[in-house]
Formats: structure tokens, C-alpha cells, sequence
């Protein structure tokens, strides 16, 4: 069963992200599954209502919010997440189902009654986020990831950079829609996820990179650019 997680953000400079990955490399296991480049690459298409209030909310601060996306990883659809992003007061709640490129079109053409179908009770869940909220598919954000797991409080360390915009395409399931960036000079973004308490040693490396805490949305950096 998912349970609330804590995540913290950061902007890194170049300088401070090459330091704390080096050491992170020297000490933190790599996340098997990004390979033996260390990174993948994700693309997710968010949906929002039509009121935009998973954007406005966060502009806004509010406390409880969440996020509803399709994501895939390294441009290959053949392992494909729903997932719905919970957050409130500092933590997360991630929970998904994943779906097959069929499922995915209907979704996108706005069929969502598969979901009733599934046996998942998440399914069900979203089936109703859909149709009582009226979600609808909004922006594809592109980012390449380099994660490092730790097995104490289960933390999860990851550096995203080369983030970008789909910029008015939906088209998700197409490599070749072009993307723009949207953080100047393509500054790396630290999250650290973690149960209960960081680990003395993750929390020291991190004070020694000075990193600048911040609430990075992906979501809204890409859609500022549309609305």
C-alpha cells in the first residue's frame, strides 16, 4: 500500500551538481534500472480540468493538492504509468496503474471507461477523477534523470536535467514533436525522497552542496509558456 513520502527540491548549479554526484556515485548505489549510463529518459503528458487548477493550485500554494499524468520512459511505450501525484504539507503520495498503448488512446480520446473494466481499485479511482473533474490532456514535459537509491528510509536521489516543453502538442507517443527548454541555462534539479528521516551522511553531502531549496514544478514551468 503507497504511503506519504517526503520530498524535497532544489535548483543545483553546475558546479555543486558535479560535486554532489561525484560523491553520491562514490558511496549511493545507482538505480538499477537506468542502465549502464546511470540515466533514463521520461516524458509525461499531464492532464488537468478545465479550470487548470492543479496549475493555479500550486501558483497559489495551496496546501493539498495533486497532479494526474501518463509517463513512459526512454521513448519506448511499453511499460506505461498512470499515476496520480498527491502533496500536501511536504509530502507525497504516488500511486499508478499501468496501461497498455491501447489503453492510452482511448484514454486520450477521451474514453476512460476502461478503467471501470480494470481490477485495480486505483482504476475506479481515476475513472471517477475523470469524468467528475472532466481532465483533460494539457502538456508533454521531456527530462533525462540520473537516480541513486539508498535502502535506509527507502531514500531515492535523483538529478533531472535537459527539461523541456512540448509547447502545445499532446502528441505523446511521438518521438519527433519538438521540445523547448524551459529552465535558463539547463540548471540540474535535485529531488531527494525519503519515509521518515534523511540519513546523517545524505543530509551532510547535501548541506555541502549548498543546494537552493525551492517548490520546482515541472508541470507548471512547462505550461507557464502556454497560458
Amino acid at each position: 500500500m503507497a504511503e506519504y513520502r517526503h520530498e524535497l527540491k532544489y535548483y543545483l548549479s553546475y558546479p555543486d551538481y558535479m560535486l554532489l554526484q561525484k560523491r553520491l556515485a562514490a558511496t549511493v548505489p545507482r538505480d538499477i534500472h537506468a542502465g549502464e549510463s546511470g540515466k533514463y529518459f521520461i516524458r509525461s503528458l499531464y492532464f488537468d480540468d478545465v479550470y487548470d487548477s492543479a496549475f493555479t493550485e500550486k501558483l497559489s500554494g495551496e496546501d493539498l493538492r495533486d497532479k494526474v499524468r501518463l509517463r513512459y520512459y526512454n521513448l519506448v511505450p511499453d511499460k506505461i504509468k498512470l499515476e496520480r501525484k498527491k502533496k500536501t504539507s511536504g509530502y507525497i503520495l504516488k500511486e499508478s496503474i499501468t496501461l497498455s498503448k491501447s489503453e492510452c488512446d482511448l484514454l486520450l480520446s477521451g474514453d476512460c471507461s476502461f478503467l471501470l473494466k480494470r481490477s485495480e481499485p486505483f482504476a475506479h479511482v481515476m475513472y471517477t477523477e475523470f469524468v467528475t473533474r472532466v481532465l483533460r490532456p494539457k502538456v508533454i514535459v521531456d527530462y533525462t534523470r540520473e537516480p541513486f537509491i539508498f535502502p535506509y528510509e527507502n531514500v531515492r536521489i535523483t538529478f533531472d536535467t535537459q527539461i523541456r516543453t512540448g509547447y502545445h502538442s499532446i502528441d505523446i507517443f511521438n518521438p519527433d514533436i519538438p521540445t523547448y527548454p524551459v529552465i535558463e541555462r539547463d540548471m540540474p534539479v535535485l529531488e531527494v525522497k525519503f519515509n521518515k528521516a534523511l540519513p546523517r551522511g545524505i543530509h551532510a553531502m547535501l548541506q555541502e552542496a549548498s543546494p537552493t531549496r525551492s517548490q520546482i514544478s515541472k508541470y507548471c514551468l512547462c505550461r507557464q509558456f502556454e497560458l
